[in-house]
């Protein structure tokens, strides 16, 4: 039995996700920065406010301490700073520093890296129609 045929589709799936994980995060290390890292990166820098850290963890989907470990992390290496909610004198906000912009730009290019040598041994249309298909899956 061959290795493909031995898993179900998901499990070949998930087997492929890890993988690609795995080259993420080692490119990653470079820059000294976590996949956690990166992640809480793109989702403090993708809108134009600032965000409270109980959204940060929602859109991470990790529990509330979580969020704020990897925030610390981020602030302590001038990342991203915290702010005072406008609305909520309880509430914390955090943005990206100019610094945390600019690793944004890293790591957006790193994962294109990453993933365009990962699938460059598949042909154009297999890419297209991978593409096609994880898009179908992911919206439904």
């Amino acid at each position: 039995m061959t290795r493909a045929s031995a898993g179900s589709t998901g499990d070949l799936l998930l087997s492929v996700a890890r993988q690609v994980r795995r080259r993420y995060g080692s490119a990653l290390a470079e820059y000294d920065i976590t996949p956690a890292q990166s992640r809480a990166m793109r989702i403090v820098s993708d809108g134009d406010e600032p965000l409270r850290l109980s959204h940060i963890a929602e859109r991470l989907h990790v529990a509330p301490r979580t969020a704020t470990e990897v925030v610390d992390a981020l602030e302590a290496i001038g990342m991203v700073e915290r702010l005072a909610d406008p609305t909520d004198r309880r509430a914390t906000c955090v943005q990206p520093t100019p610094a945390g912009l600019r690793l944004r730009q890293v790591i957006d290019e790193t994962r294109q890296r990453e993933s365009t040598a990962f699938l460059d041994r598949l042909s154009a249309k297999d890419r297209a129609d991978l593409h096609r298909i994880l898009t179908e899956l992911e919206e439904s």
